[in-house]
């Protein structure tokens, strides 16, 4: 298989990345993808930086060697704010990453006050506050670093169970009122977060608009890759880096997107 004719390669620390998969699929119908689920890794949030680096780097050496994907997508914030310039050092196809819509946030809003949700570990980027910087210096930008969501996300896909209290407790954060506005768009700094928009929805204290990037990493993979009638189409696979087997309901959830555990390995 050449890189040209292989497929897309869409990698996340567990299967919050679904909710970036689901954006391809409806850009990229036929396109045929691998979910890569790092869940040998998981929480990345945990990690030294030098250390993660080095770890996703090594699993990306295996996977392109067996697969030779046409693009890689890194449907995880934490990964792309840290990792992606080794990424795209090492390999040549297209590479895309997930950050913080820290810009169509600041655009949108109607108050000048967002908050930007995400796990410690994208909060503390340097990469993140430089998105501010540039994008939203006019905007009052909390910062909101959640330890509890993602795993809850996790939870929630593979259990269909949810505490809600303590999601209310993970999201109060993002609701502040300045006496001059209050905030009107949450950006959602992790792909898990949006799986969980109903049930933040349900507790939070006033109506925002919460912010997914899925839309906007499934546009920018098409520019890229549209136009090659090569890339592999069909139905893919879902690897978990350790080795797990998916629960029934998650097993469901990964067949209507394509992506069955084991496929054709």
């Amino acid at each position: 298989m050449t890189a040209a004719a292989g497929p897309i390669l869409v990698f996340d620390s567990g299967i919050g990345g679904l909710s970036v998969l689901d954006a391809i699929h409806s850009l990229l119908p036929t396109r045929r993808c691998i979910y890569v689920a790092d869940d040998a890794a998981f929480p990345y949030g945990e990690w030294e930086e030098e250390a993660l680096i080095e770890h996703i780097v090594g699993v990306m050496d295996r996977l392109v060697d067996s697969y030779a994907p046409r693009a890689i997508v890194i449907a995880c914030n934490t990964a792309s704010t840290l990792v992606l310039p080794a990424l795209r050092a090492r390999f040549t196809m297209p590479i895309v990453g997930t950050v913080p819509a820290v810009k169509p946030a600041a655009g949108r809003t109607r108050s000048g006050v967002i908050s930007v949700l995400a796990t410690p570990g994208t909060i503390a980027r340097d990469y993140t506050r430089q998105l501010i910087d540039q994008f939203a210096a006019d905007v009052h930008v909390e910062l909101v670093a959640s330890r509890r969501l993602a795993a809850m996300a996790e939870k929630l896909l593979q259990e269909d169970e949810i505490d809600a209290e303590a999601v209310r407790e993970e999201i109060l954060p993002c609701f502040v009122d300045t006496g001059i506005g209050r905030t009107d768009i949450v950006v959602l700094g992790c792909t898990h977060y949006p799986f969980l928009i109903p049930h933040m929805s349900a507790v939070a204290p006033w109506p925002v608009d919460w912010l997914d990037p899925a839309p906007a990493i499934a546009q920018r993979l098409a520019a890229l890759i549209e136009s090659d009638t090569r890339i592999a189409e069909g139905e893919g696979f879902t690897l978990f880096t350790g080795g797990a087997s998916a629960p029934p309901l998650l097993a469901g959830m990964l067949r209507a997107r394509g992506v069955p555990v084991g496929g054709d390995e």
